[in-house]
């Protein structure tokens, strides 16, 4: 059953605006995405509005909707009173170009300066290995659709805009959280540069950014807590700062890299001269098991990564896939299997 929408919409750009009012009518099970594309359609066609693909996955219809900052293709006007009037605007946080579009060169700015993931050495012959618990942890993560609403709504840079030259905001927090718990990134001073370069202790944890998160991602909990928690391990704690003063420089980068499965940078520099890398175990009870190296599709079943031994293979532990023809029992079925 629809009904007429009461709508306010920004309209200006960064010169300056002021809301204009509409009425728009609505159906029922309808996002306030389709009500701004009705007005566009009818009523506004110079309206500027950022969206792609109306599934919630692209994260470019950000905006604020009665003051939240929200997606308006995952924001039911059911959810709201049919008298009541819904006031959409753009981002706060960020310089408007017109109407409800923004720019957000800012977060892009940001994202180039996270170092990139670093492997140890490069995947000959397929040699990473990875436990099930660290895929877990990082995919989490990696279901950032970059809508940028966790940027929009943190008041570090929301009401204080001296800030954002020192300050990359939460989704950049989860990406250094990401890389850092990463067991096979060999680059061990990200806690340092989330402290030094991203601002990381101007965060105070009021976990706005992940009551905004659409794909409801723990940015707080499982990322900003656990880095603040990383820099203060490696920075603040009495016995680290006293074995600085203790051991010699490379001793202190093996203390600091125990519980971690990198690269020391006197093994790195070894890899460059064809020496074996030097790596830590990660921080289980029990040492990571050991597998047989893949070559060139040759593979026994114990490649199989599993904390214990596997069954023998039916086809022989010393079989190489894929089969030759003359090897293959395969036999395609006759008219009178099929009957």
């Amino acid at each position: 059953m629809g009904y007429d929408l009461n709508m306010r919409v920004w309209r200006g750009d960064g010169s300056g605006g002021d809301f204009a009012s509409f009425t728009v009518p609505v159906e029922e099970g309808e996002v306030v995405l389709d009500a701004i594309h009705r007005l566009q359609a009818e009523q506004a066609p110079d309206l500027a509005v950022r969206w792609n693909c109306k599934a919630g996955k692209c994260g470019s219809c950000s905006a604020e909707i009665n003051g939240k900052p929200r997606l308006m293709c995952m924001t039911r006007l059911s959810s709201y009173d049919p008298t009541e009037t819904i006031t959409v605007t753009p981002m706060r946080t960020f310089p408007v170009i017109r109407d409800l579009v923004t720019d957000v060169t800012f977060n892009y700015e940001k994202a180039r300066e996270v170092p990139a993931f670093t492997p140890a050495e490069p995947n000959t012959g397929g040699k990473f290995r990875m436990q099930q618990v660290d895929v877990e942890r990082g995919q989490e993560f990696r279901k950032c659709i970059e809508c940028f609403l966790c940027q929009n709504t943190c008041h570090v840079v929301r009401d204080h805009e001296e800030n954002k030259k020192a300050f990359a905001g939460p989704r950049f927090f989860i990406r250094a959280a990401e890389l850092d718990m990463h067991p096979l990134d060999a680059k061990s001073d990200r806690k340092k540069f989330a402290q030094a370069q991203q601002g990381l202790g101007f965060c105070n944890i009021t976990k706005c950014c992940t009551e905004v998160c659409p794909e409801h991602i723990k940015i707080t909990d499982n990322a900003i807590i656990p880095m603040k928690e990383r820099v203060v391990d490696t920075k603040f704690d009495p016995l680290v700062w006293l074995g600085r003063k203790i051991f010699r420089r490379d001793q202190l980068e093996t203390a600091e890299e125990e519980t971690h499965t990198v690269v020391t940078s006197d093994a790195a520099a070894g890899m460059s001269q064809g020496a074996a890398p030097e790596v830590h175990a990660w921080h289980r009870p029990a040492p990571a098991p050991q597998h047989s190296p893949i070559s060139h599709g040759g593979a026994t079943v114990s490649e199989i990564a599993s904390d214990r031994p596997g069954s023998s293979s039916p086809f022989g532990d010393d079989m190489s896939f894929p089969l030759t023809h003359d090897e293959l029992t395969y036999q395609h079925p006759t008219a009178d299997d099929v009957r």
